[in-house]
């Protein structure tokens, strides 16, 4: 299985406040988000984390990521500081990806585009960044845990999230 997940800012106190997560104190909030991962991710899963994955603040980030299950990629965000970027637990790393999963060419960066890569022929821009606060566009989707209910999540997950908020809209 292939998962997508973004934004995490583990060890960075900022999220509590500017983001609104609900949890009293970071240790909460990292200890959630390492079990919604695990409940989710088994070990021999893919799984890109589209940037800003831990606070350079947090200490050590090689425990982190040996308690996170999955084959881990990342993509560069604008937070990940040295050590993130370095470690060695990750698969791959890099700022920008185009993979195809399910058919789909999906285009993956932490920053949200306007244009991308084959927009005309349907690919799709996952990225983070934004902590679901940008309006979505046509086959662009957030990825990050502020707008996948903390949890990574899988592509046809993303796109019947989409179908089930537009069917939502036309029947009210």
């Amino acid at each position: 299985m292939i998962y997508f997940t973004s934004d995490t800012h583990f060890g960075d106190p900022r999220v509590l406040r500017l983001d609104r997560r609900p949890f009293p104190d970071l240790t909460s909030h990292d200890v959630a988000l390492i079990a919604l991962w695990n409940e989710i991710v088994r070990e021999d899963d893919e799984i890109w984390h589209l940037g800003d994955f831990m606070s350079a603040r947090a200490g050590d980030c090689a425990p982190l990521l040996d308690r996170l299950n999955g084959r881990k990629h990342l993509i560069i965000g604008n937070n990940d500081p040295d050590e993130v970027v370095n470690a060695s637990q990750w698969q791959s790393v890099q700022h920008y990806k185009e993979l195809t999963v399910d058919g789909h060419l999906l285009i993956l960066c932490h920053y949200p585009f306007r244009t991308w890569n084959k927009i005309g022929k349907n690919s799709i821009n996952l990225h983070g960044h934004s902590h679901g606060k940008l309006k979505p566009i046509l086959r662009q989707f957030d990825a990050g845990v502020d707008a996948q209910a903390l949890r990574p999540v899988t592509l046809p997950q993303i796109l019947a999230s989409r179908s089930k908020a537009s069917q939502g809209q036309t029947s009210s």
